[in-house]
């Protein structure tokens, strides 16, 4: 979902500012306008493709849109979302206006906040989309603002995320509370904890968690980057913890898992004793897929963890702007959203509000399982803010610096 992008912003930029590009005007045709042209198109949806469950997930919105709307969804899997917006930036410089070669793109953060600024988005497009007005505004604020930059109509909601940590209970007893404590836990039991290598959306997301709890002042993180002695001063503590910690990581902190299925593989074969998730179901998915032993569990910590909303959006030049269009509607509804929170098919968090559903879409939610290791709402605690894109940038680019091999 969210990948470091290095230079983009930089040379998307500098192709703005040399092509005079400007927003796109907002979608304001009816919908059966819209759903009538999106007929026989096919969508070429870039999506991160390293989780068999969301892949299989996708795979079925492609199978419900092909017989509700005659339209075909091509999953591209990516390995980076950057490579996807490089994509963009690279047509856009070659003079591709239209016809391009994504139609939508799964996305947040610093890759949403480059798009944006430099006009690679269609739209706004979300009030024309009849779900968008099922969304959880109210409780949900990060439906409409990404990684404290404004979603402005030109990305989609489709799902809601937090950190947590899955732990197997049959090897552990007592979970760390705080950042500090879960130092002292991994002291005291060296080998048995890690995390996945940033970029990763997952080890990034970890880096926030620390960055953000043991910060002086985390109210600067919500605010752009100001100079490099800012970064300097407030992230000092974070590679004071992690020149501490890694010493006491799996394979002694000099090898990292790539990826969160490969972290929860780890723990599935006991060579790890916590993982890391970003969806509050994803050890009773586990578990109902056999990819975890039924004595797996969750916990957070005391003070909150991250948590976000994930996205789609548009790319400005798109060849099936009608289908993504439909398909990002799609993505919206009652059914397609209560099939993503089911734990048995992904366990990912809805961004609709029960309120506004009917007895039917509501129905769909009620039957839901809960699942063996999911928490209760009112036990994932608070929610804290992600930094500003312009952080993270900056941060991931440190940390290969002072720890990739």
């Amino acid at each position: 979902m969210r990948r470091r992008i290095a230079l983009l912003p930089l040379l998307a930029a500098c192709l703005t500012a040399a092509l005079g590009l400007s927003a796109q005007a907002a979608e304001d045709r009816p919908w059966n306008e819209i759903v009538a042209a999106g007929k026989g198109q096919t969508v070429y949806w870039n999506a991160w493709g390293g989780d068999e469950r969301i892949n299989a997930y996708i795979a079925w919105v492609g199978e419900r849109v092909w017989d509700d709307y005659g339209i075909m969804v091509r999953h591209v899997k990516l390995a980076d979302t950057a490579d996807a917006v490089s994509r963009v930036l690279a047509e856009r410089a070659g003079g591709k206006t239209d016809g391009g070669s994504i139609d939508l793109i799964w996305i947040n953060g610093e890759n949403f906040a480059t798009m944006k600024e430099n006009s690679l988005l269609y739209g706004p497009f979300t009030e024309a989309l009849p779900n968008f007005q099922l969304v959880d505004f109210e409780d949900k604020p990060s439906t409409l603002v990404d990684f404290t930059v404004a979603a402005d109509g030109l990305e989609a909601p489709w799902g809601m995320a937090k950190l947590n940590f899955i732990y197997d209970s049959a090897r552990v007893a007592e979970t760390p509370g705080s950042i500090p404590a879960l130092l002292d836990w991994a002291k005291a039991r060296p080998g048995r904890f890690t995390y996945p290598t940033p970029p990763d959306f997952i080890g990034t997301t970890f880096l926030k968690q620390v960055l953000t709890e043991l910060a002086p002042d985390a109210a600067f993180l919500q605010q752009p980057v100001a100079d490099d002695a800012q970064v300097e001063q407030v992230a000092r503590p974070l590679w004071e913890f992690l020149d501490a910690l890694h010493p006491h990581l799996w394979r002694g902190g000099k090898i990292f898992p790539a990826s969160g299925p490969a972290q929860r593989q780890l723990l599935d074969d006991g060579e790890v004793d916590i993982a890391l998730s970003f969806y509050p179901s994803e050890a009773s998915s586990a578990i109902a897929n056999a990819l975890l032993p039924e004595t797996a569990r969750t916990f957070v910590l005391d003070r909150g963890t991250i948590g976000n909303t994930h996205f789609v959006a548009i790319p400005f030049n798109a060849n099936a702007t009608e289908g993504a269009l439909v398909v990002a509607n799609f993505l919206m509804g009652a059914e397609a959203q209560a099939r993503k929170q089911n734990p048995d098919v992904w366990g990912d968090d809805t961004v609709l509000a029960m309120a506004k559903l009917d007895d039917a879409g509501r129905a769909l939610f009620d039957n839901l399982p809960s699942g063996l290791a999911t928490l209760a709402p009112e036990d994932l605690g608070p929610t804290l803010l992600e930094p500003h894109p312009s952080w993270m940038t900056r941060i991931e680019a440190e940390w290969q610096r002072r720890y990739a091999r």
